[in-house]
């Protein structure tokens, strides 16, 4: 995604764009709250600011939309100065699969899920944890996060599971989840994906639930003011 937008700003401004995300998703992850940010000249902004959605609409790909286009403040910066990410992940356990205007965003599950267990297993994964188990390992990078919500909600066939948190490591959402259908088939108690903070490396018994049940929802951002300062915390934190 990141690269046909920027192409696609290139195309339009023409002038060269490179882009900064809130997050980069796994390929097949969806995103409706992404946020991104890019610096332009001042006198091509002030050219094309009052069409630019309307032109990236007619040259990105059916499976992208800008949503809207504003000036940000210069100290802002769409990755390091957010305060916390939230994702949803969709899925259905009907033995006939997601309805067909969701199968997109809706991963079809085999089995049949005790949500409540799942939902027990979510709440003694909140706070700040190492959580490297659940997470593919970025040199450099640390794998200490804090979760701030972990909730497991059934609505008829439909299970949602809603993770917020100051940011996500490479896969972590995603092999959450897929610890928490673990549990949810019976498969493992709802104390074990807890008892992975002890591990220092990517547990290989934690299953990577698919990529197209997630999706990026939104992203948190403080007040102008305070910008400078939350991306300055976030770069000395993780790098």
């Amino acid at each position: 995604m990141q690269g046909e937008l920027e192409q696609a700003l290139a195309m339009v401004l023409r002038v060269p764009v490179d882009l900064t995300v809130a997050g980069r998703t796994d390929a097949g992850v969806h995103a409706t709250g992404q946020v991104a940010h890019c610096d332009v000249p001042g006198e091509v902004w002030d050219e094309q600011r009052q069409r630019l959605v309307r032109r990236l609409r007619g040259v990105l790909p059916h499976d992208i939309a800008v949503r809207s286009v504003v000036e940000a403040h210069p100290d802002f910066d769409a990755r390091f100065s957010a305060l916390g990410r939230h994702y949803v992940y969709r899925l259905t356990d009907a033995p006939w699969g997601p309805p067909p205007l969701r199968r997109a965003d809706t991963a079809a599950w085999p089995r049949t899920l005790d949500a409540d267990a799942m939902a027990r297993a979510a709440g003694l994964l909140l706070g700040e944890h190492d959580f490297a188990a659940f997470c593919r390992r970025r040199e450099g990078a640390t794998t200490i996060r804090t979760l701030l919500a972990l909730d497991v909600e059934r609505h008829g066939e439909l299970i949602e599971i809603r993770a917020s948190a100051d940011a996500f490591c490479h896969s972590m959402v995603r092999s959450l989840v897929g610890a928490l259908t673990a549990v949810g088939e019976g498969r493992r108690v709802p104390e074990w994906p807890a008892a992975l903070f002890a591990r220092t490396e990517r547990s290989s018994e934690v299953p990577v639930a698919p990529a197209g049940g997630l999706t990026l929802v939104r992203v948190d951002y403080p007040v102008d003011e305070e910008l400078a300062a939350r991306a300055q915390i976030t770069r000395a934190r993780r790098g």
